[in-house]
């Protein structure tokens, strides 16, 4: 099994990605419990989405009959290039094409390298796009630890990378990694966040986070209560990454795809301005800007300039 399992790491490794780390599948009570408190607090805003299939989320046997194991990867998207303070800002992990084609297609690639390996069997890939707690089983699975800012964070490698699952009915007779949370005293994350949407350790009210109020938020205007707090964020926000000390180790990712398709970092308020349907499709299509779509954008622009 280790001969098995040691193939499997190199091959992900291969094809790109970050790290990988195995957990058998069970259910996850003390996470259900957890979510259900936090969706009784209104936290997720209109995410409605949040609600559905609860018992998905936390049984992933709902997901594949008979899963056994899930197969947790990383997949790197930091980059040292960022936008002037000055300037409107859009999240690293935005920058070029779409994280969910490029990522699901490694994962598919890596799942029929493991049915070469170890026969017929049957299993899912997902990148972000299904009921998966994706940060619980790569915490499972020994790839780092969720944060007081709930994203996972690696002790070697940060935060800036993308999760993504292969949930397999085949036994890889793995056991869940002892949990080592290394964020110690620090609360930068907290500190800093310029809507104050960490309102815990460990704890996040989504409907205040600048991610979802740029991008999940459909209303056709920004809450007031958020004007001159959005720190020229016009589509999601990377303050609390930016800040984590464990970042440091952050390096450059080599996805030719994460990078922009023009000089996207050269863009000044004035063409986000004056940027119209036709522009927004010539640069934007198949990024993760096609989300918010046009109009969305637009709107979190005019927010901005109100401030």
């Amino acid at each position: 099994m280790k001969h098995l399992i040691l193939a499997i790491e190199n091959k992900a490794l291969e094809l790109g990605f970050l790290d990988i780390g195995f957990a058998p599948v069970h259910f996850l009570e003390e996470e259900a419990r957890n979510l259900e408190n936090w969706l009784k607090r209104d936290y997720h805003g209109e995410m409605s989405y949040m609600e559905n299939h609860f018992e998905m989320r936390t049984d992933p046997a709902k997901l594949v009959e008979g899963a056994k194991t899930i197969i947790s990867l990383s997949y790197n998207y930091f980059t040292d290039k960022d936008f002037p303070e000055d300037q409107f800002k859009i999240s690293k992990y935005a920058y070029g094409r779409d994280y969910h084609k490029v990522v699901k297609k490694k994962l598919l690639l890596l799942f029929e390298y493991i049915k070469e390996l170890v026969g017929d069997i049957n299993g899912r890939c997902f990148v972000d796009s299904a009921p998966v707690m994706d940060k619980v089983w790569a915490e499972k699975s020994g790839l780092g630890w969720i944060g007081k800012n709930t994203n996972l964070i690696s002790k070697g490698k940060g935060s800036f990378f993308f999760l993504g699952e292969i949930i397999l009915d085949y036994d890889f007779k793995s056991e869940i990694k002892p949990k080592t949370d290394h964020c110690g005293t620090c609360t930068r994350c907290i500190d800093y966040c310029p809507t104050e949407a960490i309102i815990a350790p460990y704890v996040v009210d989504g409907s205040k986070c600048i991610s979802y109020l740029t991008i999940e938020l459909k209303d056709e205007i920004i809450p007031q209560e958020f004007k001159g707090k959005m720190d020229n964020w016009i589509f999601g926000c990377d303050v609390c990454q930016d800040v984590c000390p464990w970042n440091r180790f952050s390096h450059q990712h080599t996805e030719e795809q994460f990078e922009p398709k023009f000089d996207l970092l050269g863009f000044t308020r004035k063409d986000w301005d004056e940027l119209n349907e036709e522009t927004f499709t010539k640069y934007f299509g198949g990024s993760p800007l096609s989300r918010t779509k046009y109009e969305g954008l637009k709107r979190n622009i005019r927010f901005m300039n109100l401030e």
